[in-house]
């Protein structure tokens, strides 16, 4: 098989197998985990910030990050098509008894003049907007790469109204690669960042949660609320140490993912959205075929990809695909559906 789901299913390679075998461990619940305490000092180190926690999963931080930042009852500005929007169970309301103003945006970012209208300042009737939630790179649109600018102005336009920012950073790394900035660069604007090791960078386990000393104090003790004290979990963050070193490897992701969808533009029916990073999303409408017809075909030539609409189809390339497997997706795609 040919797995272009998600890059969440890469396996562990053997360096990182032999790193978790060898993981120096205590009870980092206790903070006496040294592979963990090493994992959040080079995590701060890598986006600029003062201090960072390791969480099992994305979800978590993202929830983490809202839950601190707020009052029970705020509203966050997200756009309607974030991660924490449409993939997280509602968990802003579930967890933070938060409500979602959900936007419309440009490329997934509000823009200043957008956060300036929906802002709701606090008052004897309304609890105030609490939070703004962004997303980079934007999973749902794309894979886009969302520059610092764009970040940076709709930080900007929170912080004059004292309104603390989020960063959905699951795929950081990607972003700051596409764009030849430093992630630190494209976190500076805001107070607190999630990204994960388990995708691009092929940890088998965890993602870090990133912003102030005072934050991850707080961070830690929500975490503990919600489940995510861990032990020795030192074994799987030895992995996630060695994931920090696969950074550079993301290119090849994102050539693989310009090979990919050049060859699928080229299938009659296939309406395929220009990669900026390692996600390829198509629109099969023109085959006449929905989503899932199409994902079967594919599977049965031993290709698989993610339903992301009646008929919308996300690819995802990652470090277990090499060019050849892309070539080889290409030509079972051809074999399905007859080439224009």
């Amino acid at each position: 098989m040919i797995d272009l789901r998600s890059d969440t299913v890469t396996k562990p390679d053997n360096v990182m197998r032999e790193a978790a075998h060898n993981a120096d461990v205590g009870d980092d619940v206790y903070g006496e985990d040294p592979t963990v305490n090493e994992l959040e000092a080079r995590a701060a180190e890598a986006v600029g910030m003062e201090a960072a926690l390791y969480v099992p999963s994305g979800t978590m931080g993202n929830q983490i990050a809202a839950r601190v930042h707020t009052d029970r009852g705020q509203e966050v500005l997200a756009d309607r098509k974030s991660h924490v929007v449409k993939y997280e169970l509602g968990g802003f309301a579930q967890h933070a008894e938060l409500q979602v103003r959900m936007l419309e945006t440009d490329r997934g970012v509000p823009s200043p003049d957008q956060i300036a209208d929906e802002y709701v300042a606090e008052d004897l009737h309304r609890p105030g907007t609490g939070l703004v939630c962004l997303e980079n790179t934007h999973n749902a649109r794309g894979g886009l790469a969302i520059a610092p600018e764009r970040i940076a102005a709709a930080a900007d336009a929170a912080r004059e109204r004292d309104v603390p920012v989020h960063l959905d950073g699951a795929r950081l790394f990607n972003a700051a690669t596409a764009l030849s900035v430093p992630a630190a660069e494209l976190v500076d604007p805001v107070d607190s960042v999630m990204f994960c090791l388990s995708k691009g960078l092929g940890a088998p386990v965890g993602s870090m949660l990133a912003g102030s000393e005072e934050f991850v104090e707080r961070a830690r003790r929500t975490r503990k609320l919600l489940g995510g004290g861990m032990r020795q979990a030192g074994i799987i963050a030895a992995p996630g140490l060695q994931a920090l070193e696969n950074v550079s490897d993301l290119e090849t992701d994102h050539e693989h993912a310009r090979l990919l969808a050049d060859g699928l533009a080229e299938i009659s029916g296939f309406d395929v959205q220009e990669p900026e990073t390692n996600i390829v999303l198509v629109d099969v409408a023109g085959t006449g075929l929905e989503t899932e017809t199409v994902l079967e075909e594919l599977a049965e030539r031993d290709v698989l990809a993610t339903p992301f609409g009646p008929t919308t189809i996300r690819f995802c390339t990652h470090r277990d695909v090499s060019g050849d497997d892309i070539e080889t997706a290409l030509e079972a795609a051809r074999n399905a559906f007859d080439a224009s």
